[in-house]
């Protein structure tokens, strides 16, 4: 499980930690990167629902964990179905954590349904419960929210949009298919 590292801009006064931000193109879009020295905060699509506001100084220059997520996002749209190697830190409640660490679990090109997920962390009946952890995950596609779909084989509830998650399942499938 991931530490949980608060970053807002309204983190106490006492927080002197700085969090920086590189912003990537993408296939789907715009991504915008959030990092602190130790760790990748969040990943959010431009104009996603759910966004988190944070305070942070633009990079001009090499850093290592921006750095990091930008070879793990690049390997991504590449089709490379290597682990994340990027240092995650999101902000959440031990709930959402826990919600957070099971989606790095589903295998590349595959899907669960929120059943699933509720189940995988040891809460079958907190399904909604689930799904709205899911929706509040920060880290985009690095921590793959977009591989849970509905029961019915339904694509709903992307905070990035459903054609963005389409997309994403999409290019999965499609290099699972190439790959084998």
């Amino acid at each position: 499980m991931e530490t949980v590292v608060e970053m807002s801009k309204h983190a106490k006064q006492s927080d002197t930690r700085v969090i920086k931000t590189k912003t990537i193109s993408s296939p789907v879009g715009d991504l915008v990167l959030y990092a602190t020295d130790d760790a990748l905060i969040a990943a959010q699509m431009v104009n996603q629902k759910h966004a988190i506001d944070l305070d942070a100084e633009t990079v001009r220059r090499p850093h290592p964990i921006l750095d990091s997520a930008v070879r793990d996002f690049t390997a991504y749209f590449s089709g490379n179905r290597a682990p994340v190697k990027t240092p995650l830190a999101a902000k959440g409640t031990a709930f959402q954590q826990l919600v957070w660490a099971a989606l790095r679990t589903i295998p590349f090109g595959e899907t669960w349904s929120y059943a699933q997920l509720a189940k995988k962390i040891g809460k079958p009946n907190a399904v909604r419960a689930v799904g709205t952890a899911n929706s509040r995950n920060p880290i985009a596609i690095l921590v793959p929210c977009h591989r849970v779909i509905c029961a019915s084989g339904a694509l709903t509830g992307y905070a990035g949009g459903i054609d963005k998650k389409e997309w994403l399942l999409a290019h999965e499938a499609k290099q699972q298919k190439l790959l084998g």
